[in-house]
Parts: structure tokens; sequence; C-alpha cells
């Protein structure tokens, strides 16, 4: 088989839990090959880029294979090529800050703050 229906794809490789999600998320806009708008009947082939929003992260593969049903996850591997770029490094937090809804400092935490920010002045 040489091509295979994007959202019966995007099960089969286990980017989506379900099939009915990977019909919805198509449907939805989220679901985009060779950078045009992707139904749930799109075809793929290999050598198709499918961008998909997967939960919160924008997944960006390249078609290896095309198949029809789910298969294992270490099969399902070997049937596209990930090419999602890493996400940013979240910057550390400054040493003052408090988790919200901790109430008020202590009296040992508050002096450790008044004393960084003397050191800062």
């Amino acid at each position: 088989m040489d091509s295979t229906r994007v959202d019966r794809w995007l099960w089969a490789v286990r980017l989506t839990k379900t099939r009915p999600d990977a019909a919805a998320a198509c449907r939805g806009g989220h679901v985009r090959v060779n950078d045009r708008m992707a139904k749930p009947s799109t075809l793929v082939s290999p050598g198709d880029v499918v961008r998909a929003r997967v939960g919160e992260t924008m997944r960006i593969v390249e078609v290896l294979r095309a198949i029809p049903k789910r298969v294992g996850a270490v099969d399902a591997a070997t049937c596209y090529l990930d090419r999602t770029p890493p996400p940013p490094s979240v910057p550390a937090p400054p040493v003052a800050a408090r988790d919200r809804g901790a109430g008020r400092p202590t009296k040992r935490e508050r002096r450790a703050l008044e004393k960084w920010r003397a050191g800062l002045r």
C-alpha cells in the first residue's frame, strides 16, 4: 500500500490515542499535510510532511511508510521520521520566588529575603 488516510495513519503510528481523536484534530484544523489543511480523508504517502498539534505540542513528522492498521510501538516508530524541534528551555525562577498560595513567609524566610535584597543594592 503506497497511501492511506491521514486520520488512520496518525492513529496507526500512535501520534493520537484513538482514530476519532485524529479525525477530530483534522476537522478542527490541527493537522496539515505538506503545508495544506487536511481533512480526515486526505491521503498521505511516503515523503509527505505531516504537522499535527497533539495536546499542547506541535509534532512535525515525515512519512516513511503509509500503514493502514495499528502496529506495535516499535514498528510504528519506523514509519515516520520525527522532525519536531526541541522545546525551548525554561529559565530558572529568581531566588526570591515563592509558590502561589504558600501564605506569608516565616520569620526565617523573611530574614533570608531581606539579606538577599540587601546584597542586590
